[in-house]
């Protein structure tokens, strides 16, 4: 299939890209490289030693988006393409509903316009809320999640439903994954966040190569085992991967539209990572606890029966790979992809 992947210069869409190359798919990417670099695609290029045609547009541009289909010959889109960070949505809502709804408006109406019947959607565990059972099965219907950015996937997953119900052949896997980390095992790729990170790891990976002088702990009081909150970390090789099996999916998928989560099925804390990644640098790291964070759960992991099941993928990369990748990709980029 020619794939379009939206936001396929970003963290999980460039490892998502790398898998579909391999996997024998055509790649064309669009991203705005408004929270990515260019330097990306050559690295894709390199590592995959295949052309990947890349577009530089804002998908909120209904007629731009058009344009890139009719230039573009596609069969498929893979959509990541999104304003991500949870705490500033909650600062930004407006412009986070805005961006992320016009974006999958523009697309689908794209897709409308020229006969593009298959959709992945990069959807979240986010949506299912705070007071979903633990683990989160995609048959729980209550979606309330507590945030903008939340909420912008819940609403989008309600319009691909909607619009899969009533056009012919439409085929969308929502993928609501849990928490990415890890990197390309040969360094070239990984997560380069701009600005301060707002996510454990590439915070603890620029602790470990002295951009950040330490990490804070959110609390240790919780519930668990070590008292730190717990999640469902998954190596992005293996969400990657997990896009794939849903893409090639689609074509015998019986209903038009269906939940996967894409998690490895267990919680680990913020202590036990961070062990993790000590063992992977070689070094005790600096840290310190903190006050709890408003909005943090306790603990929360997938039911991935679904995916293994109706996809054949399950997450296989251990916490330990998962910080030795990190790790290899941070020491080798310590400032993150260059500009150009």
């Amino acid at each position: 299939m020619r794939v379009l992947v939206t936001g396929g210069a970003g963290y999980i869409g460039s490892h998502t890209v790398l898998s579909l190359l391999s996997a024998g798919h055509d790649v064309v990417v669009a991203d705005s490289y408004a929270n990515s670099k260019p330097s990306v695609v050559g690295r894709l290029e390199d590592l995959s030693g295949r052309a990947v045609p890349a577009h530089a547009i804002d998908l909120t541009d209904a007629a731009a988006t058009d344009r890139l289909f009719a230039t573009e010959q596609l069969d498929a889109v893979i959509h990541f393409a999104a304003l991500k960070a949870v705490g500033e949505s909650v600062v930004k809502p407006l412009e986070y509903y805005r961006n992320n709804l016009d974006s999958t408006f523009s697309l689908a109406a794209a897709m409308q316009n020229h006969g593009v019947t298959r959709f992945v959607f990069s959807s979240s565990a986010t949506v299912y809320g705070e007071k979903a059972p633990v683990p989160y099965r995609e048959e729980y219907e209550h979606l309330s999640a507590t945030s903008p950015y939340g909420q912008s996937k819940v609403m989008i997953e309600r319009v691909l439903a909607d619009v899969a119900q009533v056009t012919d052949g439409w085929k969308v896997a929502l993928l609501r994954y849990f928490n990415p980390v890890g990197a390309h095992e040969s360094g070239q790729l990984g997560e380069d966040p701009q600005g301060v990170p707002n996510n454990l790891m590439p915070y603890l990976a620029q602790v470990a190569v002295g951009r950040r002088d330490h990490l804070t702990v959110f609390g240790d009081d919780y519930p668990t085992a070590d008292g730190t909150c717990e999640r469902d970390y998954i190596h992005v090789m293996d969400l990657a991967e997990g896009h794939v099996a849903a893409l090639e999916h689609l074509d015998v998928m019986s209903e038009p539209v269906r939940p996967f989560n894409l998690g490895t099925g267990s919680g680990t804390s913020v202590l036990e990572l961070l062990r993790s990644f000590e063992r992977a640098v070689g070094r005790e790291l600096p840290y310190v606890v903190g006050p709890r964070r408003a909005g943090d759960l306790p603990a929360f992991w997938a039911d991935a029966t679904r995916a293994r099941k109706e996809l054949g993928w399950a997450a296989t990369r251990t916490l330990d790979e998962m910080c030795a990748d990190t790790w290899r990709w941070q020491s080798q980029n310590p400032q993150g992809f260059p500009d150009a």
